[in-house]
């Protein structure tokens, strides 16, 4: 670095002595004429004329319409790749959506059919056990099932329950075939309002009744949908009875009038 950079001191502030005024400048006096810090405007330059037989469109309409153009396809794209109905999101908002399945009023259930396994029981009303899990109909009504009146009627938003015996000593009982039960085959419910709620069953499954995926069996309220579900597997005995819970797990399609 040059030596003469290198003795330079930086700039000081000085202060003023004292006694002297400081403050904004008095404005200076006003001299006849013209304004001395006032430019002159320049002359506004006429507009270039349009040739004739053709009109000049705003530059803002084109852009506009650009705009709403890009818009609309990129809006067409989101639709193509969600499956979103896009009409129906500019409806009017007071309109409720549509339902891909029909939802019933609460009414318990009076009588099961599944025709695939000729069963044709009433049906009555059963609460917790003295365990705390779900209670099943006297061994004397074996052959009726049993609405668990703890959870949603069938037909309403949720899995509504209803368990039955898979046989006793003297024999068979309501559910005995209930393991025989294909997707696809139906359910029907007739509720005490004269309506018939409709189930399609989704599958039918196994637990180990220490193991039972509690929230999927009784936790899944995103539609209406139906569990059935009976003892089975390897017999153990006591209290226990069979190691397994066989559950059928069915969904609302349809409804009709008694």
């Amino acid at each position: 670095m040059p030596e003469s950079v290198v003795r330079k001191r930086p700039a000081q502030v000085v202060a003023p002595p004292p006694g002297t005024i400081t403050g904004p400048l008095p404005p200076p006096p006003r001299m006849p004429g013209r304004h001395p810090f006032r430019a002159g405007q320049p002359k506004p330059r006429q507009p270039p004329r349009p040739i004739r037989g053709k009109r000049a469109w705003p530059v803002g309409l084109i852009a506009l319409v650009l705009l709403f153009l890009g818009l609309f396809v990129v809006a067409m794209g989101i639709g193509a790749a969600t499956a979103i109905d896009l009409p129906n999101l500019f409806g009017r908002a007071d309109e409720p959506p549509p339902r891909a399945f029909p939802v019933l009023n609460p009414s318990r259930p009076e009588r099961l059919t599944i025709p695939a396994i000729k069963v044709e029981a009433p049906v009555l009303d059963v609460g917790l056990a003295e365990d705390g899990s779900v209670g099943v109909p006297p061994l004397r009504r074996h052959n009726e099932a049993g609405w668990f009146e703890g959870g949603p009627t069938p037909g309403q938003f949720g899995p509504a329950l209803i368990v039955g015996h898979a046989d006793t000593r003297t024999g068979p009982s309501v559910f005995h075939n209930l393991p025989k039960l294909k997707p696809g085959e139906r359910i029907e419910v007739l509720r005490a309002d004269n309506s018939v709620a409709i189930f399609e069953v989704n599958s039918v499954e196994r637990f180990d009744k220490g193991k039972l995926p509690v929230q999927r069996v009784y936790g899944d309220f995103s539609r209406p949908s139906l569990r059935l579900m009976t003892c089975g597997g390897r017999w153990v005995g006591g209290n226990v009875g069979y190691a397994d819970n066989v559950i059928v797990f069915a969904s609302l399609v349809e409804t009709d009038k008694a």
